[in-house]
This record gives C-alpha cells, structure tokens and sequence, in this order.
C-alpha cells in the first residue's frame, strides 16, 4: 500500500507557486497497476521522486507498507567511475540481495556485453536506461515506479521490458506514465489524471485516458 498524506509538492516560479501536488490525499492499494496520465509540465516524473523518496515534499508524506522502487530507468544514482557491475554489487548490498545473482540477471538482461565491465560515465544514454531498468526488475520491490522505461531499445529489447514488467506485476503494484496509450491499456487496470497538483481518480484506466485525452483537446 502507498498512502499520500495531505502530500504538497511545489515550484516557485516568478515569484510565485507551481503545483505539482496540492494537498493530496489518496491510498493506493497492494498489487494495484495505475496508470499516472498528465500534460507535458504537469509534473508526474517529480511527483514519482516524491513518492520514490529521491526528492521530500514540502508538506505532508508518503506512507508504504512494502518496499517502492526507483523510478526504472533512472540512472542518477550510479557512480559514474564504477563499472556496471560494480555499480550493480553495490546497490545489491544496499538492499540486501544476493549481490551474484543481481549481477548474473542484470548482465543477462541488459545485453551490455563487455561494457558491463566498463565505468559507467562511458556508458550511452540507452546503455544507462537498460542498466537502470535491469537493475530495477533484479531487486524485488512491493512497487514499483515506471517512466516511460519501455521506449528503450530496439523493438526486441522493448519487448523484453514489458515482457518482464507484466511478470513482476503479478506479485507487485506499479504506477505508470507513459504517453502511450497502448501500454497503459497494457500495464494498468485504473489510471490518475495530475492537473494543476489536483489528482483525479479512475477505477478503469480506459476512463482515465479519455479524460486526459479531452483535456488535452481543451487545452
């Protein structure tokens, strides 16, 4: 469970306040898949560091009863000199996991070849997304947070992703953005629509898409 308590989360811009959570109040229950729809700006990718604990908010708290990922496919946390498996061992002993069977999935799963024993600071954009997300789906988390991670790589490599995704999802709850349509359908059953720190609520994700689809149109 994700419990968002009187959470507040702003911006100051010119002189005054940007919202990207005002006030909100919601439970998100166990092994719920959501989908998290927004404009561009709207500010879903920091209200996932809220969550995710990489960044406090400036009023209220996250409460969790299980472990809440990353956000998959963020990168930020590697040591740019260590290699990536070496980067690898470490977050295992950081959460307590078997540090030889992290590496073994993760080296599999990236498909980094021999980079995988390369310093991470040399590693491409797409090399450090695929570490990311291996690393993401070798360590177990009650939830897990999902951003846009699936667009990496060729098409068989995304297919990997969501093939992956799907399997983690059938013990674990996820929030996910994406401005594919198709994956959200994919990944989630109910959807939340951020719009100017507001979060409104929708038990089929279907209704959720076609509520950020109007307001898009609006403007």
């Amino acid at each position: 469970m994700i419990q968002l308590e009187n959470l507040t989360k702003y911006f100051m811009v010119n002189g005054s306040r940007s919202y990207v959570a005002r006030n909100l109040n919601i439970t998100l229950a166990d092994r719920a898949s959501i989908g998290l729809l927004g404009r561009n700006g709207a500010g879903k990718s920091t209200l996932l560091k809220v969550i995710s604990g990489t960044m406090l908010p400036d009023d209220g708290r996250v409460i969790s009863t299980g472990d809440i990922s990353w956000q998959i496919g963020f990168a930020g946390s590697f040591h740019p000199e260590l290699s990536g498996a070496q980067n690898v061992r470490f977050i295992a002993r950081v959460y307590g996991v078997d540090s030889d069977i992290l590496i073994s999935f993760v080296k599999d799963f990236a498909e980094l070849g021999e980079n995988f024993h390369t310093p991470f600071r040399t590693y491409s954009a797409g090399m450090r997304a695929r570490l990311a997300f291996g690393v993401s789906m070798g360590v177990p988390f009650s939830y897990y947070l999902i951003d846009e991670v699936t667009a990496v790589g060729d098409s068989s490599f995304r297919k990997k992703c969501t093939d992956v995704l799907h399997k983690r999802l059938k013990t674990a709850g996820a929030i996910v953005v994406s401005h594919s349509s198709e994956t959200l359908l994919s990944l989630c059953k109910s959807g939340m629509v951020l719009e100017n720190g507001r979060l409104t609520w929708h038990d089929d994700i279907k209704d959720a898409i076609a509520e950020h689809e109007t307001r898009m149109l609006a403007g």
